[in-house]
């Protein structure tokens, strides 16, 4: 019984015959397990939102049209007395921490993950005594660093933080070491070489109260470019390495396929998570991102689960060039404030679907490499495989997608520049009888999401192998795990060491 069924995807009557066919094979071979997506709780001059909290009703929760689950934060070292106090409350803390309250409680509310970073310690625990990183016109300018007599009292100052979010309703899941501690800035900032963060971690992150914040994860400086030589260095101190939950990094001139995946490889080797924590495709234009644009923020997004990133995490929610509208009359029409933009729709195929899955080994007829005009991720979840495709190229193409199990029914999400609204179509994949191999159109300059059900009740006969033995049996699920019994689709391996594939009912 090794049933093929092709299905060709009509999207685009004109392409079904011309079009090339380029294959994937989805392997059952699994890497990391995806803890989610978000972005940080901040627009114009990194200001809070306060008590507007329409960004994060817009784009946080399962039941969301976008469903991210991860919020970044600013850990603020600015006093109260050193800044405006915003109209919408009054401050019981002497740090400025208000503004991301109201939008942390929603996105708690909703199941979803809240962290902190420190762009600075408070100045006064600095080499040269400000917040600001010290990077001015003036030669003899101090790098701003966090003074060794200090060391002791960074993760008190965290423990504050978190003390404050927990007593105003917000237990924070995790507190960074650091906003980029390899770039000297003017603005808030503070410098670390590899070795420091090291003796940071190692000789006091103990002081993180982590009994009474039960649940709080250390996640490691985030450095601009996602410098290796930062989490190795961590990775590689066995104390260092205990109190690291997470290695975190940003992309900003080098893409996910570089450095980010370097990183990872010592990551996974301990079982560590590894946080984008920042970047965005085209911040700071002076236009609304065209559709190539977007597609690019795609292929960044696949090509960062493709080096074994488990969370990613975008910049501002709310600009003219990120998730949520601004208003600004200058990049109108197009721009409405707190109405999604189409950047959250790219965002949604992969927030919405592969939050909470595995990634899946794949191998393809094309070469992913950075901004590839085609490329391919898949994952499994549940009793759903996932396969993502984008096409960036100017032609339709099909793909020929080989799958690990049969499916008995799917659906496919599609997103084009031809949309102004719902930029994210949905429709059924027609599948009358169980398949394991289906092929499906990518139109031009498109994103796919193909999710397919496994069909637990077909097993391929054909490729078993029968065994007389009448000695004791041990049975796996199809995802390598023992059971007490056999139960639905899963290996049945004998005493000699031969196995076949076996259902026995739900």
């Amino acid at each position: 019984m090794n049933k093929v069924f092709t299905f060709i995807f009509a999207l685009m009557a004109t392409t079904a015959v011309h079009a090339i066919t380029h294959i994937v094979i989805v392997r059952n071979t699994r890497y990391q397990t995806v803890t989610g997506f978000g972005a940080a709780c901040c627009d114009g001059a990194m200001c809070p939102f306060g008590n507007d909290t329409q960004p994060v009703k817009l784009l946080y929760g399962p039941t969301s049209k976008i469903g991210l689950n991860i919020m970044r934060m600013e850990i603020s070292p600015n006093f109260v007395g050193d800044v405006v106090v915003p109209e919408w409350g009054n401050y019981d803390t002497p740090y400025d921490w208000k503004g991301s309250l109201p939008s942390a409680k929603i996105v708690k509310q909703r199941g979803g993950i809240v962290f902190g970073t420190p762009w600075s310690p408070p100045g006064d625990y600095k080499t040269n005594g400000t917040a600001q990183g010290g990077n001015t016109e003036d030669d003899n300018a101090v790098k701003g660093e966090l003074r060794t007599d200090c060391y002791e009292k960074f993760y008190p100052w965290l423990n504050t933080f978190l003390a404050y979010m927990k007593k105003n309703g917000v237990n924070v899941d995790a507190v960074s070491v650091q906003n980029e501690p390899d770039w000297w800035v003017n603005y808030s900032g503070c410098l670390y070489t590899p070795q420091q963060q090291v003796t940071l971690v190692k000789n006091y992150a103990n002081l993180l109260d982590r009994e009474t914040y039960k649940g709080v994860r250390l996640i490691s400086a985030e450095p601009l470019g996602f410098d290796p030589k930062y989490s190795n260095a961590l990775l590689n101190d066995e104390v260092a390495r205990d109190q690291i939950d997470i290695i975190a990094g940003h992309l900003y001139g080098h893409p996910p396929l570089g450095n980010m995946k370097s990183a990872a490889v010592l990551a996974a080797k301990y079982g560590k998570e590894v946080w984008m924590t920042e970047h965005s495709v085209t911040d700071n234009i002076d236009h609304l991102p065209n559709w190539n644009e977007q597609l690019t923020f795609a292929q960044e997004l696949n090509e960062c689960m493709l080096a074994g990133c488990t969370g990613y995490i975008y910049w501002y929610m709310r600009a003219h060039w990120a998730f949520v509208g601004t208003g600004e009359s200058k990049y109108n029409p197009g721009n409405t404030k707190n109405t999604l933009l189409p950047r959250a729709y790219v965002m949604s195929h992969f927030s919405k679907h592969v939050t909470g899955s595995t990634r899946l080994d794949t191998k393809a007829s094309f070469t992913t490499s950075t901004n590839s005009d085609l490329e391919t991720s898949a994952y499994i979840k549940g009793d759903s495989i996932i396969v993502m495709a984008i096409n960036a190229s100017k032609t339709s193409h099909n793909l020929k997608i080989k799958l690990p199990f049969y499916v008995k029914s799917g659906t496919h999400l599609l997103s084009t520049g031809n949309e102004t609204e719902n930029l994210c179509q949905e429709q059924p994949i027609d599948i009358s009888e169980p398949v394991n191999e289906v092929t499906a159109s990518m139109p031009a300059g498109s994103l796919s999401t193909y999710i397919f059900i496994i069909d637990p009740d077909a097993a391929d006969i054909s490729d078993l192998t029968q065994t007389e033995d009448d000695g004791p049996k041990t049975y796996y699920d199809l995802q390598g795990r023992r059971l007490d019994a056999p139960h639905g689709l899963c290996v049945e391996r004998s005493a000699n060491g031969f196995s076949r594939k076996v259902y026995f009912g739900k």
